[in-house]
């Protein structure tokens, strides 16, 4: 990945962020990162734990960008949840959840609560 890519993803989390917080939500992490994948941002929505997948995307050509969250990269995203819950015992009891933020560079934001859910 080139590091115009990696910095527009840099921005991208960033601005989710601040758009989640803007919400309510409290971070708790970003980048969370173990063998089994990473999780962009980890935050605490009212009692409950949100892992949060960033994507962005500056054309939709080839699809919007909660379509290249696959099944493939929520199990890396679930997997990688489940490490930071068994390193952090005291979350574990939490209810949680899986979002997804994607970004346009139109500034359009779109906030996917509990994409996981089928």
């Amino acid at each position: 990945m080139s590091s115009a890519s990696l910095k527009q993803g840099q921005l991208a989390e960033e601005r989710a962020c601040s758009y989640l917080q803007s919400k309510g939500l409290a971070l708790y992490t970003t980048n969370y990162r173990c063998r089994y994948g990473e999780i962009d941002l980890i935050m605490g929505d009212n009692g409950t734990l949100v892992f949060i997948e960033v994507r962005y995307r500056s054309r939709s050509r080839f699809g919007s960008g909660a379509e290249t969250v696959d099944s493939r990269k929520q199990a890396r995203i679930i997997a990688a949840a489940g490490h930071y819950l068994q390193t952090n015992p005291r979350q574990a009891n939490r209810p949680a959840r899986f979002d997804v933020i994607t970004l346009q560079p139109a500034c359009n934001i779109r906030w996917i609560k509990d994409a996981f859910r089928t």
